[in-house]
Protein backbone atom coordinates (compact mmCIF):
# COMPACT_ATOMS: atom_id res chain seq x y z
CA UNK A 1 0.00 0.00 0.00
CA UNK A 2 1.53 3.35 -1.09
CA UNK A 3 1.23 6.70 0.58
CA UNK A 4 -1.03 7.93 -2.17
CA UNK A 5 -3.32 4.92 -1.78
CA UNK A 6 -3.58 5.79 1.88
CA UNK A 7 -4.29 9.40 1.03
CA UNK A 8 -6.93 8.35 -1.51
CA UNK A 9 -8.71 6.41 1.20
CA UNK A 10 -8.46 9.44 3.45
CA UNK A 11 -10.01 11.62 0.75
CA UNK A 12 -12.97 9.25 0.49
CA UNK A 13 -13.42 9.47 4.24
CA UNK A 14 -13.12 13.24 4.01
CA UNK A 15 -15.87 13.36 1.41
CA UNK A 16 -18.21 11.65 3.86
CA UNK A 17 -17.07 13.86 6.72
CA UNK A 18 -17.66 16.96 4.61
CA UNK A 19 -21.37 16.63 5.28
CA UNK A 20 -20.63 17.07 8.96
CA UNK A 21 -18.06 19.82 8.51
CA UNK A 22 -19.98 21.77 5.86
CA UNK A 23 -21.71 24.08 8.41
CA UNK A 24 -18.28 25.61 9.05
CA UNK A 25 -18.11 26.70 5.42
CA UNK A 26 -21.78 27.57 5.08
CA UNK A 27 -21.46 29.75 8.15
CA UNK A 28 -18.70 31.77 6.52
CA UNK A 29 -15.87 30.01 8.39
CA UNK A 30 -14.03 28.99 5.22
CA UNK A 31 -10.53 28.57 6.68
CA UNK A 32 -11.60 26.27 9.55
CA UNK A 33 -13.48 24.13 7.00
CA UNK A 34 -10.44 23.84 4.73
CA UNK A 35 -8.10 23.08 7.61
CA UNK A 36 -10.45 20.45 9.00
CA UNK A 37 -10.74 18.70 5.64
CA UNK A 38 -6.99 18.83 5.04
CA UNK A 39 -6.37 17.49 8.53
CA UNK A 40 -8.38 14.39 7.70
CA UNK A 41 -6.24 13.63 4.66
CA UNK A 42 -3.03 14.49 6.46
CA UNK A 43 -3.98 12.25 9.35
CA UNK A 44 -4.23 9.23 7.08
CA UNK A 45 -1.05 10.04 5.17
CA UNK A 46 1.04 10.80 8.22
CA UNK A 47 -0.21 7.73 10.04
CA UNK A 48 0.78 5.50 7.14
CA UNK A 49 4.23 7.07 7.00
CA UNK A 50 4.60 6.48 10.71
CA UNK A 51 3.48 2.88 10.94
CA UNK A 52 4.12 1.58 7.44
CA UNK A 53 1.40 -1.08 7.16
CA UNK A 54 -2.40 -1.16 7.31
CA UNK A 55 -2.33 -3.64 10.22
CA UNK A 56 -0.11 -1.35 12.23
CA UNK A 57 -2.35 1.56 11.35
CA UNK A 58 -5.32 -0.28 12.80
CA UNK A 59 -3.40 -1.01 15.98
CA UNK A 60 -2.39 2.61 16.53
CA UNK A 61 -5.26 4.58 15.02
CA UNK A 62 -7.20 4.90 18.24
CA UNK A 63 -4.39 6.61 20.11
CA UNK A 64 -2.18 8.19 17.43
CA UNK A 65 -4.51 9.70 14.84
CA UNK A 66 -3.89 13.47 14.66
CA UNK A 67 -6.85 15.55 15.80
CA UNK A 68 -5.88 18.83 14.11
CA UNK A 69 -3.82 19.93 11.17
CA UNK A 70 -1.07 21.08 13.54
CA UNK A 71 -1.03 17.62 15.13
CA UNK A 72 -0.91 16.08 11.68
CA UNK A 73 2.05 18.24 10.69
CA UNK A 74 3.89 17.21 13.84
CA UNK A 75 3.19 13.53 13.13
CA UNK A 76 4.34 13.92 9.54
CA UNK A 77 7.53 15.63 10.66
CA UNK A 78 8.21 12.71 13.00
CA UNK A 79 7.62 10.27 10.15
CA UNK A 80 9.98 12.16 7.86
CA UNK A 81 12.64 12.19 10.56
CA UNK A 82 12.53 8.38 10.44
CA UNK A 83 12.25 8.17 6.63
CA UNK A 84 13.64 11.43 5.20
CA UNK A 85 13.93 10.16 1.61
CA UNK A 86 10.19 10.41 0.90
CA UNK A 87 9.71 13.18 -1.66
CA UNK A 88 5.94 12.69 -1.50
CA UNK A 89 6.04 13.15 2.27
CA UNK A 90 7.99 16.41 2.00
CA UNK A 91 5.56 17.69 -0.64
CA UNK A 92 2.64 16.80 1.63
CA UNK A 93 4.34 18.64 4.47
CA UNK A 94 4.80 21.67 2.21
CA UNK A 95 1.11 21.75 1.32
CA UNK A 96 0.15 21.42 4.97
CA UNK A 97 2.45 24.25 6.04
CA UNK A 98 0.93 26.42 3.31
CA UNK A 99 -2.53 25.68 4.70
CA UNK A 100 -1.29 26.87 8.10
CA UNK A 101 0.18 30.03 6.57
CA UNK A 102 3.74 29.00 7.45
CA UNK A 103 5.31 30.09 4.19
CA UNK A 104 8.98 29.74 5.14
CA UNK A 105 8.42 26.22 6.47
CA UNK A 106 6.44 25.31 3.36
CA UNK A 107 9.23 26.57 1.11
CA UNK A 108 11.82 24.55 3.03
CA UNK A 109 9.71 21.40 2.75
CA UNK A 110 9.22 21.83 -0.99
CA UNK A 111 12.94 22.54 -1.44
CA UNK A 112 13.64 19.16 0.13
CA UNK A 113 11.03 17.52 -2.09
CA UNK A 114 12.72 18.96 -5.19
CA UNK A 115 16.11 17.68 -4.02
CA UNK A 116 14.64 14.18 -3.79
CA UNK A 117 12.49 14.36 -6.94
CA UNK A 118 14.20 16.87 -9.28
CA UNK A 119 12.35 15.53 -12.33
CA UNK A 120 8.83 15.44 -10.93
CA UNK A 121 6.88 18.19 -12.77
CA UNK A 122 4.17 18.42 -10.12
CA UNK A 123 6.66 18.86 -7.29
CA UNK A 124 8.63 21.44 -9.29
CA UNK A 125 5.54 23.55 -9.98
CA UNK A 126 4.32 23.41 -6.37
CA UNK A 127 7.78 24.27 -5.09
CA UNK A 128 8.05 27.27 -7.41
CA UNK A 129 4.63 28.54 -6.41
CA UNK A 130 5.36 28.15 -2.69
CA UNK A 131 8.66 29.98 -3.14
CA UNK A 132 6.83 32.88 -4.80
CA UNK A 133 4.19 32.99 -2.07
CA UNK A 134 6.91 33.38 0.53
CA UNK A 135 8.84 36.04 -1.41
CA UNK A 136 8.34 39.80 -1.01
CA UNK A 137 5.79 40.97 -3.54
CA UNK A 138 4.96 37.33 -4.40
CA UNK A 139 7.76 37.39 -6.98
CA UNK A 140 9.01 34.30 -8.81
CA UNK A 141 12.79 34.46 -8.40
CA UNK A 142 15.31 32.89 -10.79
CA UNK A 143 15.24 29.56 -8.96
CA UNK A 144 11.45 29.38 -9.14
CA UNK A 145 11.46 30.25 -12.84
CA UNK A 146 14.12 27.61 -13.48
CA UNK A 147 11.94 24.99 -11.77
CA UNK A 148 8.93 26.05 -13.84
CA UNK A 149 10.86 25.85 -17.10
CA UNK A 150 12.18 22.41 -16.16
CA UNK A 151 8.66 21.25 -15.29
CA UNK A 152 7.40 22.58 -18.61
CA UNK A 153 10.16 20.76 -20.48
CA UNK A 154 9.31 17.52 -18.68
CA UNK A 155 5.56 17.92 -19.15
CA UNK A 156 4.83 20.34 -22.03
CA UNK A 157 1.11 19.70 -21.58
CA UNK A 158 1.20 21.21 -18.07
CA UNK A 159 -1.13 24.20 -18.19
CA UNK A 160 -0.22 25.28 -14.67
CA UNK A 161 3.50 25.46 -15.45
CA UNK A 162 2.88 27.47 -18.62
CA UNK A 163 0.56 29.88 -16.82
CA UNK A 164 3.04 30.50 -14.00
CA UNK A 165 5.93 30.97 -16.46
CA UNK A 166 3.90 33.74 -18.07
CA UNK A 167 3.34 35.39 -14.68
CA UNK A 168 7.04 35.17 -13.84
CA UNK A 169 7.96 36.75 -17.18
CA UNK A 170 5.44 39.56 -16.74
CA UNK A 171 6.87 40.27 -13.29
CA UNK A 172 10.23 40.78 -15.04
CA UNK A 173 8.73 43.14 -17.61
CA UNK A 174 9.13 40.56 -20.37
CA UNK A 175 5.59 41.05 -21.66
CA UNK A 176 6.18 39.78 -25.19
CA UNK A 177 7.66 36.54 -23.88
CA UNK A 178 4.80 36.20 -21.38
CA UNK A 179 2.22 36.65 -24.13
CA UNK A 180 3.96 33.99 -26.23
CA UNK A 181 3.99 31.56 -23.30
CA UNK A 182 0.28 32.07 -22.70
CA UNK A 183 -0.67 31.92 -26.38
CA UNK A 184 0.86 28.45 -26.52
CA UNK A 185 -1.66 27.34 -23.88
CA UNK A 186 -4.79 28.52 -25.68
CA UNK A 187 -5.44 25.45 -27.87
CA UNK A 188 -5.46 23.21 -24.78
CA UNK A 189 -7.80 25.27 -22.59
CA UNK A 190 -11.51 25.02 -22.02
CA UNK A 191 -13.45 27.90 -23.65
CA UNK A 192 -14.01 29.80 -20.41
CA UNK A 193 -10.38 29.56 -19.36
CA UNK A 194 -9.26 30.53 -22.86
CA UNK A 195 -11.40 33.66 -22.78
CA UNK A 196 -9.91 34.73 -19.45
CA UNK A 197 -6.38 34.05 -20.68
CA UNK A 198 -6.94 36.04 -23.88
CA UNK A 199 -7.65 39.08 -21.70
CA UNK A 200 -4.26 38.70 -20.00
CA UNK A 201 -2.56 38.14 -23.35
CA UNK A 202 -4.11 41.34 -24.69
CA UNK A 203 -2.73 43.29 -21.73
CA UNK A 204 0.72 41.75 -22.10
CA UNK A 205 0.82 42.40 -25.84
CA UNK A 206 -0.29 45.98 -25.28
CA UNK A 207 2.45 46.56 -22.70
CA UNK A 208 4.99 45.10 -25.13
CA UNK A 209 3.84 47.38 -27.94
CA UNK A 210 2.57 44.42 -29.96
CA UNK A 211 -0.61 44.47 -32.06
CA UNK A 212 -3.65 42.52 -30.89
CA UNK A 213 -3.72 38.82 -31.63
CA UNK A 214 -4.48 38.08 -35.27
CA UNK A 215 -6.75 35.36 -36.55
CA UNK A 216 -3.78 33.03 -36.96
CA UNK A 217 -2.63 33.54 -33.37
CA UNK A 218 -6.12 33.33 -31.88
CA UNK A 219 -7.57 29.98 -30.91
CA UNK A 220 -9.46 28.33 -33.72
CA UNK A 221 -13.19 28.94 -33.56
CA UNK A 222 -15.48 25.98 -33.89
CA UNK A 223 -17.20 25.20 -37.17
CA UNK A 224 -17.72 27.32 -40.26
CA UNK A 225 -19.75 29.88 -38.33
CA UNK A 226 -16.70 31.55 -36.81
CA UNK A 227 -17.16 35.29 -37.12
CA UNK A 228 -14.33 37.80 -37.49
CA UNK A 229 -15.09 41.31 -36.23
CA UNK A 230 -13.07 44.51 -36.73
CA UNK A 231 -13.72 47.24 -34.13
CA UNK A 232 -12.42 50.78 -34.61
CA UNK A 233 -13.16 54.43 -33.95
CA UNK A 234 -14.51 56.66 -36.70
CA UNK A 235 -11.84 58.62 -38.63
CA UNK A 236 -10.71 61.70 -36.77
CA UNK A 237 -11.73 60.40 -33.35
CA UNK A 238 -9.57 58.92 -30.61
CA UNK A 239 -10.24 57.30 -27.28
CA UNK A 240 -11.24 59.78 -24.58
CA UNK A 241 -8.53 59.67 -21.86
CA UNK A 242 -11.26 59.19 -19.26
CA UNK A 243 -12.09 55.88 -20.97
CA UNK A 244 -8.54 54.52 -20.83
CA UNK A 245 -9.59 51.89 -18.29
CA UNK A 246 -12.89 51.08 -19.96
CA UNK A 247 -13.81 47.70 -21.43
CA UNK A 248 -14.98 46.83 -24.94
CA UNK A 249 -17.47 43.98 -25.30
CA UNK A 250 -17.80 42.45 -28.78
CA UNK A 251 -21.19 40.76 -28.90
CA UNK A 252 -23.10 38.53 -31.29
CA UNK A 253 -26.75 38.07 -30.33
CA UNK A 254 -30.00 36.87 -31.83
CA UNK A 255 -31.65 39.52 -34.05
CA UNK A 256 -34.80 40.87 -32.42
CA UNK A 257 -34.25 38.36 -29.65
CA UNK A 258 -33.22 38.42 -25.98
CA UNK A 259 -30.18 40.48 -24.98
CA UNK A 260 -28.26 37.39 -23.82
CA UNK A 261 -25.21 37.06 -26.13
CA UNK A 262 -24.73 34.03 -28.32
CA UNK A 263 -21.01 34.85 -28.31
CA UNK A 264 -19.06 37.56 -26.51
CA UNK A 265 -15.49 38.65 -25.85
CA UNK A 266 -14.19 41.51 -23.73
CA UNK A 267 -10.99 43.47 -24.24
CA UNK A 268 -9.38 46.63 -22.84
CA UNK A 269 -10.60 49.74 -24.66
CA UNK A 270 -6.98 50.74 -25.13
CA UNK A 271 -6.66 47.85 -27.61
CA UNK A 272 -9.02 49.48 -30.15
CA UNK A 273 -8.67 49.18 -33.16
CA UNK A 274 -9.31 45.56 -32.41
CA UNK A 275 -9.77 42.44 -34.54
CA UNK A 276 -11.31 39.37 -32.89
CA UNK A 277 -12.79 36.05 -33.94
CA UNK A 278 -15.97 34.90 -32.23
CA UNK A 279 -16.70 31.18 -32.12
CA UNK A 280 -18.58 28.54 -30.17
CA UNK A 281 -15.99 28.79 -27.40
CA UNK A 282 -17.14 32.36 -26.72
CA UNK A 283 -20.70 31.38 -25.92
CA UNK A 284 -21.82 31.92 -22.30
CA UNK A 285 -24.47 29.23 -22.88
CA UNK A 286 -23.36 25.90 -24.39
CA UNK A 287 -26.94 25.31 -25.56
CA UNK A 288 -26.85 28.41 -27.78
CA UNK A 289 -23.76 28.78 -29.97
CA UNK A 290 -22.86 30.38 -33.28
CA UNK A 291 -22.79 27.02 -35.03
CA UNK A 292 -26.45 26.52 -34.08
CA UNK A 293 -27.83 29.74 -35.62
CA UNK A 294 -28.14 31.12 -39.14
CA UNK A 295 -28.17 34.85 -38.40
CA UNK A 296 -26.81 37.17 -35.71
CA UNK A 297 -26.67 40.84 -34.85
CA UNK A 298 -23.18 42.06 -34.01
CA UNK A 299 -22.34 45.10 -31.87
CA UNK A 300 -19.48 46.47 -29.81
CA UNK A 301 -20.11 48.15 -26.47
CA UNK A 302 -17.71 50.50 -24.67
CA UNK A 303 -18.36 50.10 -20.95
CA UNK A 304 -16.99 52.54 -18.39
CA UNK A 305 -17.96 50.24 -15.52
CA UNK A 306 -16.66 47.04 -17.09
CA UNK A 307 -20.08 45.45 -16.51
CA UNK A 308 -21.50 43.21 -19.23
CA UNK A 309 -25.03 44.54 -18.73
CA UNK A 310 -25.68 47.76 -20.59
CA UNK A 311 -25.37 50.93 -18.50
CA UNK A 312 -26.79 54.40 -19.36
CA UNK A 313 -23.35 55.88 -20.11
CA UNK A 314 -22.14 53.00 -22.31
CA UNK A 315 -21.31 53.64 -25.97
CA UNK A 316 -22.41 51.21 -28.67
CA UNK A 317 -21.70 50.79 -32.35
CA UNK A 318 -24.53 50.55 -34.84
CA UNK A 319 -25.66 46.90 -34.89
CA UNK A 320 -24.77 44.91 -38.00
CA UNK A 321 -26.91 41.92 -38.98
CA UNK A 322 -25.09 39.09 -40.78
CA UNK A 323 -25.96 35.67 -42.13
CA UNK A 324 -23.81 32.74 -41.10
CA UNK A 325 -21.42 31.53 -42.29
CA UNK A 326 -19.98 34.95 -43.10
CA UNK A 327 -16.84 35.65 -45.12
CA UNK A 328 -14.57 38.53 -44.17
CA UNK A 329 -14.57 40.77 -41.10
CA UNK A 330 -17.67 42.54 -39.82
CA UNK A 331 -16.84 46.26 -39.41
CA UNK A 332 -18.03 47.93 -36.20
CA UNK A 333 -17.37 51.64 -35.75
CA UNK A 334 -17.69 53.85 -32.67
CA UNK A 335 -18.89 57.19 -34.05
CA UNK A 336 -17.61 59.05 -30.99
CA UNK A 337 -14.93 58.17 -28.43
Amino acid sequence: MSLWMALSAAVVAAAVAARVLWPLRAGGQHRPFVIAMLALGLAGGALYLLVGTPDAAERTAASDEPATLEDGVQALQQALAKDPQRADGWALLGRSQLALGKLAEATAAFDRAVQLAPDDPGVLVEAAQARAQAAPGKQFDDQALQWLRHANALAPESERAGWLIGIALRQRGQDAEAAAAWEALLPRLEPGAARALREQIAIARGNAGLPPMTDTSAPAAAGNHALTVQVRFAPGTTLDPTLANATVFVIARAPDGPPMPIAVQKHPASQVPLRVTLGDGDSPMPTSTLSQVQEVEVIARLSRSGQANRQPDDLETTPVRVRLPHAGPVPLVFDRP
